[in-house]
């Protein structure tokens, strides 16, 4: 006999709705009375202008700030619209279109730990645009949100080890845009090549890796047939001068590397940083295998998510999106504090609380500011440890492989 839902449950999804909307509307409200200049939004448009005019990309400096092209080429083609609209009609469409993303992104998040009920991602949402990396991912005008969209587009349109003609486009496209979502494509190869390795079914794997390389070089091969010039110049030369990005020692970079500057206190951490980011690598894409053999795709993207923010020479504080999803994984696996306490250091914008900016501070922090400006990567690196030790055991015949 069917059960007649009760009138209450009818209302839980525009009561969320309308608090989310409302949540929004105070955060737009905030972000005008903050006078936020949605600063990398408007290097995007000068990177547009410049691909039109037919200028040198990795010359340009744009703003007041003087900030460089730093992204592959294939990100400045799809720029090339930006220019053909008016400034603040362009930041009104990216603020709309970001906190579209956020639903989408939550929605994405919901369904990759197994959550399906509509009005939890309204709720979600509302509470999700306050915390400081996706404050800040609006303030700047950033794309972090649609690459999020993208990579988890992809990793859950079918299950684990699933693929079809799609699989890898979104991964593809991601890392063509802007290179630390090609790790995934990398942890999906690893997958396969382990599956084969335990006498498993890797193919699904490696079909869907190779999607996601197919996806990426002609994207790449497009940029260079427009952008010849600008190709070569990043791929020989921007790629490796990872100083362009920015200073390693500024608070708002969450990375080992930036961690590792400020805690010897030195603008560039060298060798000691790339031996760490080698080892965080293989050991945070072995946890993510074992736990995508395992059937736990939620943990395997999750880990592969915060493995490429910590071994990135830059993750700067708005690329911490990521933070919304492991809070939820968290939250529905029963690590009730850890997820607690993983909204707490992503909504309290600690790491602003120390010294920073001119005169470069950073350089000479004290210990309780070394942790605050630290935060971050801290609780990425707890979380690693955390699903290396919530993963299920493997049953008696090892890893159980997904065709």
């Amino acid at each position: 006999m069917a059960m007649i839902a009760s009138p209450s449950v009818h209302r839980r999804a525009p009561v969320a709705l309308g608090v989310c909307l409302l949540s929004f509307a105070a955060f737009w409200a905030a972000q005008r009375a903050a006078h936020v200049s949605m600063i990398d939004l408007m290097v995007y448009r000068a990177e547009g202008a410049t691909v039109r005019a037919g200028g040198d990309l990795y010359e340009l400096h744009a703003t007041a700030a003087r900030l460089p092209t730093t992204y592959p080429p294939f990100a400045a083609l799809l720029f090339t619209p930006l220019p053909l609209l008016d400034t603040a009609l362009l930041r009104e469409l990216a603020t709309t279109g970001n906190l579209a993303l956020l639903v989408v992104f939550v929605r994405l998040s919901l369904r990759l730990v197994g959550h399906a009920r509509v009005e939890t991602a309204w709720w979600v949402a509302a509470s999700a645009v306050w915390c400081e990396p996706v404050w800040t991912t609006v303030r700047y005008g950033q794309i972090n949100l649609l690459l999020a969209v993208l990579v988890l587009w992809d990793l859950t349109r079918r299950p684990a080890g699933g693929s079809d003609r799609w699989s890898g486009v979104g991964l593809g496209l991601a890392a063509a845009v802007k290179l630390t979502p090609a790790l995934f494509p990398v942890f999906l190869l690893a997958t396969g090549v382990v599956a084969r390795l335990k006498g498993g079914q890797g193919e699904p794997w490696l079909r869907h890796a190779r999607g996601a390389a197919a996806a990426f070089t002609g994207a790449t091969l497009l940029a260079a047939a427009v952008l010849p010039y600008d190709s070569w110049r990043f791929w020989t030369e921007a790629l490796f001068r990872a100083s362009r990005v920015g200073r390693a020692e500024d608070t708002a970079n969450q990375a080992l590397r930036g961690a590792l500057a400020r805690l010897l206190h030195t603008p560039e951490p060298g060798v000691l940083w790339t031996a760490c980011a080698a080892v965080v690598a293989v050991l945070g894409l072995a946890v993510a295998v074992r736990a995508e053999l395992l059937g736990q795709r939620a943990w395997a993207v999750c880990v592969c998510a915060v493995t490429a923010l910590l071994i990135s020479p830059v993750s700067w504080t708005h690329h911490w999106v990521w933070c919304v999803p492991l809070a939820l994984l968290l939250w529905t696996h029963g690590q009730r504090a850890a997820a607690l306490g993983t909204v707490l250091v992503f909504c309290s914008y600690v790491p602003w609380w120390v010294p920073h900016g001119a005169g470069r501070p950073e350089l000479h922090q004290s210990a309780a500011e070394l942790a605050l400006s630290a935060a971050y990567a801290c609780a990425g690196a707890v979380f690693l440890a955390l699903a290396r030790t919530s993963l299920p055991k493997a049953g008696p015949g090892g890893a159980r492989v997904k065709p």
